[in-house]
């Protein structure tokens, strides 16, 4: 009779070379007639005994850590391993080579087609429990995406990080490759070893890990949530919202560095109580995206579906997400799916090719970070970022994204030499297949997750970048205005005497305010790399700095648009930020003007809430009219602002360095108009000029409006008045 113990030799060689793409077809039960043959792979064992019911099978070694044994019987309902180890270490497992495969048809099909929108469901490790005949397996399933592997094999702390005794099988032409291991814990850190068509060798991170190791470990860790929310009352009211027409300020935060040593559940308690406390809507987070070097920000990624493990773990962020929700605080995350980092044990030439980066380096790299660009155009890495996008709003309650360098995705020469660069098919300098991954993101997220809000940090004058996907356009809830942010910068650093000159920055804004829905931007990247922060930029002495800052954080208020401010301009810091040291709030000790500074964004935040005169139109022309924007002489601009309640609010900023005492102030109607916010008060270490709370317009035409009222305009303030 022949024996069958012993694999036809090629097909052994490559099981034993780790390059076979199927070894479920030589280890594990396989039938050979009416005998059944059961082979294992364990490299280190000193003997494998089969274990069939009460009756104990000793296996044969047949050939580098190959066991096998012939079983006089077929159709073998279960069975288990009894493996010893040197020591006489012994312990008994279920076979991962007789598990079906985890992936169905459909999986792979939608994967291969892009489209399936919850992709960390079948990729990465998860969970699994099945029961057999011989009682419950529970471990995890490893699937990974690797089209042009020769092998991949499954390593980590269960086997000591040896390459040699868990291969996976391919999945037909899916170019997935997937493995289930009994036992397998959560916690437990592994990698996927890859040998590529070149035969070389490299062990990576899982791309869809949900946690990982603390850098600059790379590991990836198994993980399952256990996190009961309560923010219940918060999710069900967002899918009623739509975050355009309500109000939005925004503190931006670096959550390594806001307060350096905080965890996810210390910030959910800090954090939350400080954003509460100055009055904002909404956080928006630096990358929270594991990332392995700090001085990134975040925002060269490694590991898309895991939280940085630097402050916890996943579920401790869903407890700092769950504590702002349950506070009345929205969270953005900032995304940032336009390039990734190059790091050997990453998603760069993952299986030995360019995979989720372009092939060809005129598109594929981006040479001012040095950096890989996403492969826009394949179905599996758009899928992997679309459904990394509804990965984030839906497992961890976020409210939005922000996503990072659209601009980089949009151009095919954006920061490329001359001849550096290829075009699209028409010819033009477009990247139509970025156009379409950001078009199908934006369709995506918002048809499954109503509520949310998508922001693009995109700095040209790209035409519907806020325009629904169904009229052409990318489909973001809103865009950063840069134009906004960089001639607002300019015109506030010149000294007030010279401002006269460069009037027209400070209205240019009004020329375009309502072709998007706009987000007025002081970020992170305005207060590093030698740019200074708002207080260094302002001129003159400490008084007119205070004053001037003051003054910009007010306008940037009553300007159309929401407003974004980095942690720490909101108590004037004067040193740039650091990530490393993180925030200077010794500063509020001192008896120096940060804590006005700090008051005035806490009333201002208060007063942008009550009045439906500051948001409710900030997208339509109805919400704004000039007042005067030619003042150059004086530096003043005024303009009023209405809601969609009928309300209305008229600011005054006086942008020179000395008092305008009897500033005559066209208004739409008479009676007594109070002022609603001051700048100058002593509340906030002002001066205290004003207007006693409250001004008389009279039937006294001017500014082109029926009435007016004198107004005592302190240098560098800002006036908000409302009628009575």
């Amino acid at each position: 009779m022949t024996s069958h113990l012993r694999p036809p030799a090629a097909e052994l060689a490559r099981l034993l070379a780790g390059e076979h793409h199927d070894p479920h077809s030589i280890l594990g039960a396989h039938e050979y007639g009416k005998r059944t043959v059961i082979r294992a792979l364990r490299p280190h064992a000193t003997g494998v005994t089969a274990l069939i019911g009460k009756k104990r099978y000793p296996m044969e070694a047949i050939e580098d850590g190959v066991f096998a044994v012939e079983l006089p019987f077929n159709k073998l309902a279960d069975y288990r391993f009894e493996v010893e180890y040197p020591g006489d270490v012994v312990y008994t497992t279920a076979d991962p080579y007789r598990f079906l495969p985890t992936l169905g048809d459909m999986d792979l099909h939608l994967l291969a087609e892009g489209r399936h929108e919850r992709l960390w469901e079948i990729l990465g490790a998860q969970p699994r429990s099945f029961t057999t005949p011989d009682g419950v397996v529970d471990g995890f399933s490893f699937a990974v995406w690797a089209p042009n592997a020769k092998g991949v094999n499954l390593i980590g702390n269960f086997n000591h990080w040896d390459g040699s005794e868990a291969p996976m099988r391919a999945l037909g032409s899916s170019g997935v490759w997937e493995l289930f291991w009994p036992g397998f814990e959560a916690g437990s850190l592994y990698k996927f070893r890859i040998r590529t068509a070149d035969g070389s060798v490299s062990d990576r991170a899982d791309p869809m890990a949900f946690a990982t190791e603390v850098p600059p470990l790379t590991g990836s860790k198994t993980f399952v949530s256990d996190y009961v929310w309560h923010d219940d009352a918060w999710m069900t009211a967002r899918a009623e919202r739509n975050p355009v027409f309500e109000p939005m300020s925004t503190y931006e935060v670096h959550l390594m560095s806001w307060r350096p040593g905080l965890s996810y559940r210390e910030l959910a308690v800090e954090l939350t109580e400080y954003v509460v406390a100055q009055g904002f809507t909404h956080v928006e987070l630096l990358p929270v995206a594991e990332h392995p070097f700090g001085g990134s920000w975040g925002y060269q990624v490694t590991s898309y579906y895991a939280p940085t493990s630097r402050l916890g773990t996943p579920d401790d962020f869903r407890y700092l997400v769950d504590a702002l929700h349950q506070a009345g605080i929205g969270v953005i995350v900032d995304w940032v799916p336009a390039h990734f980092p190059k790091d050997a044990w990453a998603l760069g030439r993952f299986d030995g090719t360019p995979l989720y980066e372009h092939a060809d380096p005129r598109r594929g790299e981006q040479l001012d970070w040095g950096t890989y660009v996403f492969d826009f155009g394949r179905n599996e890495v758009r899928n992997f970022l679309v459904a990394n996008a509804l990965f984030w709003l839906e497992e961890f309650h976020v409210d939005g994204l922000r996503v990072d360098a659209v601009a980089s995705m949009l151009y095919l020469d954006y920061s490329r030499p001359e001849g550096g660069w290829t075009p699209n098919i028409y010819g033009g300098r477009e990247n139509l297949e970025a156009v379409q991954f950001l078009q199908e993101m934006n369709a995506t997220v918002h048809k499954l997750v109503p509520g949310i809000v998508t922001v693009a940090e995109e700095s040209t004058s790209w035409p519907g970048v806020t325009r629904p996907t169904s009229l052409g356009g990318l489909g973001f809830s809103m865009k950063w205005n840069m134009g906004w942010m960089n001639d607002t910068l300019d015109y506030i650093s010149h000294d007030p005497v010279h401002r006269s000159y460069h009037h027209h920055e400070m209205t240019f804004s009004m020329l375009y305010a309502f072709s998007e829905n706009y987000v007025l931007p002081i970020s992170h990247d305005e207060v590093v790399h030698g740019k200074g922060t708002l207080w260094t930029r302002m001129p003159g002495d400490d008084h007119a700095k205070a004053a001037g800052l003051r003054q910009l954080l007010a306008y940037q208020w009553a300007h159309p648009g929401k407003q974004l401010l980095f942690m720490g301009q909101e108590f004037a810091q004067r040193a740039e930020w650091s990530e490393e040291r993180g925030l200077d709030w010794f500063q509020l000790g001192e008896h120096s003007f940060s804590s006005g500074v700090q008051q005035l964004v806490r009333d201002i935040n208060g007063i942008y809430r009550d009045t439906r005169a500051l948001w409710s139109r900030d997208t339509s022309p109805e919400g704004y009219s000039w007042i005067d924007a030619n003042d150059s002489n004086n530096n003043v601009l005024s303009f009023l602002r209405f809601g969609d309640d009928g309300s209305s609010i008229a600011c005054v900023f006086n942008f020179s360095g000395s008092e305008h005492s009897h500033y005559r102030l066209g208004l739409p109607h008479t009676g007594t108009w109070h002022e609603l916010l001051n700048t100058d008060a002593t509340a906030y270490n002002g001066a205290g000029a004003g207007n006693m709370g409250a001004v008389e317009a009279t039937a006294e035409p001017w500014h082109g409006r029926p009435a007016s009222a004198v107004l005592v305009l302190p240098p560098l303030s800002a006036l908000w008045l409302k009628p009575a």
